[in-house]
């Protein structure tokens, strides 16, 4: 458990919140009085794993960027 001032917390927030996410528990406070906890929220913990849309994204076709027909006048 770490216990940082408000002063801390706002100058270090970032690094407070990468510390909650890893599993510390982070204890802000007011003076000398504990005021509030950080900590993730549940869905914050949930790690991406690769390949998690497979099947859902399509390879991009050979002509994507070739000009639209709507525009190829415009283009000349």
């Amino acid at each position: 458990m770490t216990i940082v001032s408000i002063h801390e917390a706002k100058t270090h927030f970032s690094r407070l919140i990468q510390r909650a996410l890893a599993g510390e528990e982070i204890i802000v406070s007011k003076g000398k009085e504990p005021v509030v906890r950080i900590v993730p929220i549940p869905e914050a913990k949930k790690k991406r794993l690769p390949g998690g849309a497979k099947g859902i994204v399509r390879q991009i076709s050979p002509n994507f960027d070739d000009p639209l027909e709507e525009f190829r006048e415009s283009m000349q």
